[in-house]
């Protein structure tokens, strides 16, 4: 799966053992996709090879994500994961589109505008 979005925050990296006492790090980012309703989406990144991919990018940046969703249970509560594996920016970078149901932002220079006052 992919989603397009613009970075709004990069979490701190998380680091811990396993049980099986494997090392193990995890960061986090959320981009925000401007859509009207849950417009956030916080992804997870594991091991330094994906976390080394967040490095490129900043907040602010317009990105395309890719993408698996899992869920597992354990003690009868599902938790679920969003798990990035591919990070591209995108063209028009700081340029949000106009959220449904908004009119676009229209920009006037004073050469354009003819009205006497």
């Amino acid at each position: 799966m992919d989603v397009k979005g613009r970075i709004v925050n990069i979490l701190d990296v998380e680091s811990g053992t396993s049980k099986a006492g494997k090392e193990w790090k995890k960061q986090g980012f959320v981009i925000d996709t401007g859509d009207q309703y849950n417009p956030n989406v916080c992804f997870s990144l594991f091991g330094d090879d994906k976390i080394g991919m967040l490095n490129s990018y900043a907040v602010g940046q317009d990105v395309s994500v890719s993408f698996n969703l899992s869920s597992r249970e354990f003690n009868g509560k599902w938790y679920h994961n969003v798990d990035a594996w591919k990070i591209e920016a995108t063209a028009g970078q700081g340029e949000m589109p106009p959220a449904p149901g908004e009119p676009p932002v229209e920009e006037f220079s004073k050469e354009e505008d003819d009205l006497p006052f």
